[in-house]
Protein backbone atom coordinates (compact mmCIF):
# COMPACT_ATOMS: atom_id res chain seq x y z
CA UNK A 1 0.00 0.00 0.00
CA UNK A 2 1.30 3.55 -0.87
CA UNK A 3 1.55 5.89 1.95
CA UNK A 4 0.87 9.76 1.56
CA UNK A 5 2.45 12.45 3.01
CA UNK A 6 -0.51 15.52 3.54
CA UNK A 7 -2.12 14.37 7.19
CA UNK A 8 -5.47 14.45 7.14
CA UNK A 9 -6.06 13.42 11.30
CA UNK A 10 -9.79 11.96 11.14
CA UNK A 11 -11.76 10.33 13.59
CA UNK A 12 -14.46 7.92 13.79
CA UNK A 13 -13.56 7.96 9.69
CA UNK A 14 -12.48 11.42 9.15
CA UNK A 15 -11.80 15.32 9.28
CA UNK A 16 -8.89 17.35 8.82
CA UNK A 17 -8.51 20.32 11.51
CA UNK A 18 -9.98 23.26 9.70
CA UNK A 19 -7.97 25.90 11.65
CA UNK A 20 -5.08 28.44 9.70
CA UNK A 21 -2.77 28.47 12.28
CA UNK A 22 0.50 26.93 11.82
CA UNK A 23 -0.83 25.85 7.90
CA UNK A 24 0.89 27.00 4.79
CA UNK A 25 -0.63 29.30 2.02
CA UNK A 26 -1.44 26.40 -0.38
CA UNK A 27 -2.79 24.51 2.87
CA UNK A 28 -5.19 27.80 3.63
CA UNK A 29 -6.54 27.48 0.05
CA UNK A 30 -6.97 24.21 0.00
CA UNK A 31 -9.14 24.25 3.06
CA UNK A 32 -10.75 27.34 1.89
CA UNK A 33 -11.16 25.84 -1.50
CA UNK A 34 -13.95 23.58 0.25
CA UNK A 35 -17.10 25.09 1.55
CA UNK A 36 -18.47 23.01 5.20
CA UNK A 37 -21.08 21.20 3.35
CA UNK A 38 -19.05 20.56 0.09
CA UNK A 39 -16.21 19.53 2.72
CA UNK A 40 -18.78 16.86 4.28
CA UNK A 41 -20.18 15.58 0.92
CA UNK A 42 -16.64 15.22 0.20
CA UNK A 43 -15.92 12.70 2.94
CA UNK A 44 -19.18 11.18 2.90
CA UNK A 45 -20.05 10.22 -0.84
CA UNK A 46 -17.29 7.87 -1.56
CA UNK A 47 -17.83 6.14 1.68
CA UNK A 48 -21.83 6.12 1.71
CA UNK A 49 -21.43 4.45 -1.92
CA UNK A 50 -19.30 1.80 -0.63
CA UNK A 51 -21.64 1.27 2.14
CA UNK A 52 -24.71 1.28 -0.41
CA UNK A 53 -22.83 -1.65 -2.21
CA UNK A 54 -22.95 -3.49 0.81
CA UNK A 55 -26.39 -2.83 1.82
CA UNK A 56 -25.75 -0.60 4.68
CA UNK A 57 -27.17 1.99 5.91
CA UNK A 58 -25.15 5.45 5.18
CA UNK A 59 -23.55 6.97 7.52
CA UNK A 60 -24.30 10.56 8.75
CA UNK A 61 -22.39 13.72 9.83
CA UNK A 62 -21.54 14.32 13.55
CA UNK A 63 -20.65 17.90 15.05
CA UNK A 64 -19.52 16.40 17.91
CA UNK A 65 -17.16 14.29 16.19
CA UNK A 66 -15.70 16.69 14.04
CA UNK A 67 -14.88 19.18 16.92
CA UNK A 68 -13.09 16.06 18.88
CA UNK A 69 -10.75 15.44 15.08
CA UNK A 70 -10.34 19.15 14.89
CA UNK A 71 -8.64 18.93 18.64
CA UNK A 72 -6.75 15.84 17.87
CA UNK A 73 -5.91 17.06 14.80
CA UNK A 74 -4.40 20.45 16.46
CA UNK A 75 -2.33 18.23 18.90
CA UNK A 76 -0.78 17.33 15.84
CA UNK A 77 -0.20 20.54 13.97
CA UNK A 78 3.13 20.72 14.53
CA UNK A 79 5.18 17.15 14.82
CA UNK A 80 2.31 16.14 11.85
CA UNK A 81 3.12 12.59 13.21
CA UNK A 82 0.41 9.99 12.03
CA UNK A 83 -0.14 8.65 15.79
CA UNK A 84 -4.03 7.76 16.61
CA UNK A 85 -5.12 9.21 19.38
CA UNK A 86 -6.50 6.42 21.79
CA UNK A 87 -9.43 8.21 22.08
CA UNK A 88 -13.35 6.92 22.70
CA UNK A 89 -13.69 6.82 18.57
CA UNK A 90 -12.49 4.62 15.84
CA UNK A 91 -10.28 6.47 13.65
CA UNK A 92 -8.76 6.58 10.12
CA UNK A 93 -5.92 8.83 9.30
CA UNK A 94 -4.64 9.82 5.76
CA UNK A 95 -1.66 11.56 4.54
CA UNK A 96 -0.54 12.19 0.97
CA UNK A 97 2.56 13.10 -1.25
CA UNK A 98 1.93 16.66 -2.64
CA UNK A 99 -0.47 19.45 -2.33
CA UNK A 100 -4.06 19.70 -3.17
CA UNK A 101 -5.73 16.25 -1.38
CA UNK A 102 -8.86 16.58 -1.52
CA UNK A 103 -11.66 15.09 0.93
CA UNK A 104 -13.19 12.71 -1.46
CA UNK A 105 -9.62 11.95 -2.84
CA UNK A 106 -8.74 10.52 1.23
CA UNK A 107 -11.97 8.79 1.43
CA UNK A 108 -11.34 7.35 -2.04
CA UNK A 109 -7.93 5.93 -0.86
CA UNK A 110 -9.45 3.90 1.89
CA UNK A 111 -12.35 3.12 0.02
CA UNK A 112 -10.00 1.46 -2.60
CA UNK A 113 -8.71 -1.18 -0.01
CA UNK A 114 -11.38 -3.56 -0.86
CA UNK A 115 -9.74 -4.74 -3.26
CA UNK A 116 -7.19 -6.00 0.00
CA UNK A 117 -10.23 -7.44 1.89
CA UNK A 118 -10.91 -10.62 2.03
CA UNK A 119 -14.52 -11.33 3.18
CA UNK A 120 -14.17 -14.85 3.44
CA UNK A 121 -11.44 -14.53 6.25
CA UNK A 122 -12.61 -11.22 7.45
CA UNK A 123 -9.13 -10.20 7.37
CA UNK A 124 -6.43 -8.52 4.76
CA UNK A 125 -5.29 -10.11 1.83
CA UNK A 126 -1.58 -10.71 3.07
CA UNK A 127 0.67 -7.44 4.30
CA UNK A 128 -2.10 -5.72 2.65
CA UNK A 129 -3.44 -2.29 3.94
CA UNK A 130 -7.58 -2.91 4.54
CA UNK A 131 -8.10 -1.29 7.94
CA UNK A 132 -9.57 2.10 6.87
CA UNK A 133 -11.57 0.20 4.61
CA UNK A 134 -13.17 -2.28 7.16
CA UNK A 135 -13.63 0.43 9.38
CA UNK A 136 -16.15 2.11 6.38
CA UNK A 137 -18.12 -0.77 6.05
CA UNK A 138 -18.51 -2.01 9.73
CA UNK A 139 -21.85 -2.62 10.32
CA UNK A 140 -21.82 -0.76 13.46
CA UNK A 141 -20.30 2.52 11.98
CA UNK A 142 -22.77 5.07 12.10
CA UNK A 143 -21.36 8.68 12.23
CA UNK A 144 -18.39 10.19 11.35
CA UNK A 145 -16.91 13.87 11.86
Amino acid sequence: MNFYYFLFPLLLLFIISSTTNGLTQQQQYVMQKYTNNNFIQQFLAPQNAARSALRLKPLVWDKKLENYAKWYANQRRYDCQLIHSNGPYGENIFWGSGNGWSPAQAAAAWVGERRSYNYWYNSCNGEQECGHYTQIVWRETRRIG
